[in-house]
């Protein structure tokens, strides 16, 4: 089967480099599913969004993602995030208290809502 060489990069660390067959991500203008030899594309990431990689020893890996961009070419995936982390990293109670103080009235907590949401999908997703 086709690989697809893909790199998660996040501000304070390289979270994962390695071969796979399918990448999800959720980007401005809506989600997109890249497998080898996808059209090249340069897209924003969603600022709080869900990232899945199905690699080529056939295991997936789901992250919380929170802005930045994916780069897409026929053989490789680059995502730079601003922060990222592992689903089975998450700390699911305290994601769940985030989401209960989340004061939406203010961009901030709007923001930190969708933040703890999608801590929280990505949790999910991860343990499904």
């Amino acid at each position: 089967m086709a690989e697809i060489t893909v790199e998660v990069v996040a501000v304070e660390r390289r979270l994962w480099s390695g071969e796979a067959n399918f990448v999800f991500a959720r980007t401005t203008e809506g989600e997109v599913g890249v497998l080898p030899g996808h059209e090249p594309l340069l897209a924003q990431l969603e600022h709080a969004g869900v990232v899945r990689i199905d690699t080529i020893d056939a295991r997936s890996i789901t992250m919380a993602v929170h802005g930045g961009f994916i780069s897409i070419t026929p053989d490789q995936v680059t995502i730079l995030a601003e922060y990222a982390e592992f689903a089975d990293e998450i700390d699911v109670a305290r994601a769940r208290a985030a989401l209960d103080k989340a004061d939406t009235s203010a961009p901030e907590g709007a923001a930190a809502r969708a933040r703890a949401e999608t801590r929280l999908r990505a949790a999910e997703a991860a343990s499904a």
